[in-house]
């Protein structure tokens, strides 16, 4: 600013407020000048445009938007502007209006879609579970005499929506400089992106002012925290909430998956949102991986009685495929089986009726056709079930059943994490299985019920697998002489009209 009330710092700050670009993602490490570098640049655009520049900051909460208020009153304050307390809005100096506001739900960002705004910044991006409100905003966004509109996200490593950020933003591995991401768009158009990386180091006023700043990061948390927020790593994952997760334990190359073993299928359903459906495997007896696999010299062999995800078929957002589409599916996939199914578990709520076959009943009339497997209705139960008696307790909840393959008879060490030269888990995932690996380690806990999973992410694989290992629980251990028990659902799969007469182990 020509007054030096303001001016952007050399790097990240420079780069944004030099960037004309649509959308902007700025951020990925804690301290970085991220909020000076919005507030200032808007007081650049606010001088330079005036009254044509309309801006609005949105957040989850209004009260978490109250360092940002400070700071621009400190710099649009000493500019001459004028602030509304109640309303949050500033008059800027040259006409220009700046507001704080709430952003929460799609809802949210429908209710703004009767204004004009030249430039949109969403704090802390992390918090959001999926980019479906943010995205929303684009449609508020409107060029008026010649200002040019801006998206911006900001934000750090962790929270619910640190996957959708790092793929969306290609932020693995976590870029030293700036990059240009470019979508085609429909209309054949493209909508180009930046990318401006901003680390602790990048902010030479906050580490001069206050050389302690970095000092007292390592404090905050776990490692994993201290990782994510000093370096940018958008793998750390804190808070996760299945903390047990290890690709190196759990994720393992594709192979031939021996005749005799029991399969199954589990699915989770969802026409405008994502559905996933899972293929499983039950190790017969302890089974050797390849010399040749990576995994062999760390896992050795797979334990008798794991699950073995070999294939699962996640439907996108906005697939919109019919019960009868998504019948068809299985059973092309599960054409060239050599070995049909045993059973499958689908998602409850597929089995409602509403004056007409039930989305399951459509599926299931797809399988019979082609002589498969048909669903039966899955356990739903998410977390443990109370007896009402203090000295009994109640069944294991569906989480619980997913944390226990994955701990397997490997041992729990007292600071949560897990000593996997102790044992081996009872899940295991192929690695074509890409959503299930991609979504399920990000996971986070319910802010407030902290034994249930947030199920404003994107959760449909978890569920999936959920209902998978719900339908065989599993314990510690098993005597060497006993077989691995058929799965208990004969009774039901009866009833689905399931010949079990044409499956084999």
């Amino acid at each position: 600013m020509r007054d030096g009330c303001w001016s952007p710092q050399e790097g990240p700050q420079h780069d944004y407020c030099c960037c004309p670009l649509p959308e902007v993602f700025l951020g990925g490490a804690r301290g970085g000048g991220k909020t000076d570098a919005v507030l200032g640049k808007w007081a650049i655009k606010d001088r330079r445009y005036g009254t044509h520049f309309n801006a609005t900051m949105f957040r989850r909460t209004t009260v978490s938007a109250n360092d940002a208020v400070e700071r621009s009153k400190q710099i649009y304050g000493s500019l001459g502007g004028r602030f509304h307390e109640q309303k949050l809005l500033w008059r800027m100096p040259n006409g220009g209006r700046v507001n704080f506001s709430y952003l929460d739900t799609v809802e949210d960002a429908e209710g703004q879609q009767g204004r004009n705004l030249t430039d949109a910044w969403v704090e802390e991006v992390g918090q959001y579970a999926t980019p479906a409100a943010i995205d929303k905003l684009f449609g508020v966004l409107r060029s008026s005499h010649g200002v040019p509109v801006q998206l911006t996200l900001t934000g750090n490593p962790g929270g619910s929506g640190q996957h959708w950020l790092r793929d969306r933003y290609q932020l693995h591995p976590f870029p030293r400089r700036p990059k240009v991401l470019t979508r085609k768009l429909p209309d054949g158009s493209l909508h180009k992106v930046a990318v401006i990386p901003s680390r602790l180091e990048n902010n030479k006023i906050l580490l001069d002012s206050d050389p302690g700043y970095k000092s007292r990061l390592y404090l905050v948390g776990t490692a994993q925290l201290v990782k994510a927020w000093l370096e940018g790593d958008w793998t750390a994952i804190e808070g996760a909430f299945f903390s047990e997760w290890s690709n190196e334990q759990h994720v393992i190359s594709p192979f031939a998956i021996p005749e005799h073993w029991l399969r199954f299928r589990s699915g989770d359903w969802g026409s405008y949102s994502p559905f996933s459906i899972g293929w499983w495997a039950v190790v017969g007896d302890d089974f050797k991986l390849s010399t040749d696999s990576v995994q062999a010299g760390k896992l050795g062999a797979l334990p008798r009685g794991a699950l073995v995800r070999y294939r699962e078929w996640y439907g996108t957002v906005g697939g919109k495929l019919t019960a009868d589409q998504v019948g068809k599916g299985i059973a092309s996939r599960e054409r060239d089986d050599r070995n049909k199914l045993t059973y499958g578990v689908l998602d409850p709520s597929a089995f409602k009726e509403d004056g007409g076959p039930s989305i399951a009943e459509r599926i299931n009339d797809e399988l019979l056709a082609a002589k498969l497997a048909a669903f039966i209705p899955a356990d739903n139960a998410r977390v443990a079930r109370q007896t009402g008696d203090p000295a009994k307790a109640g069944p294991m909840g569906g989480w619980d059943q997913v944390r226990a393959r994955l701990v397997g008879s490997a041992k729990r060490l007292q600071d949560g994490g897990i000593n996997w030269s102790t044992g081996r888990p009872a899940i295991y995932f192929f690695s074509t299985c890409t959503d299930s690996i991609r979504t399920i380690p990000v996971l986070q806990h319910d802010q407030s019920r902290a034994e249930d999973l947030d199920t404003d992410a994107e959760d449909h694989a978890a569920d999936d697998v959920r209902y998978a290992c719900l339908s065989r629980p599993w314990i510690k251990s098993l005597a060497k002489d006993d077989a691995v028990k058929r799965d208990s659902y004969g009774a039901a799969r009866e009833d689905a009209r399931y010949d079990s007469s044409t499956a084999t182990l």
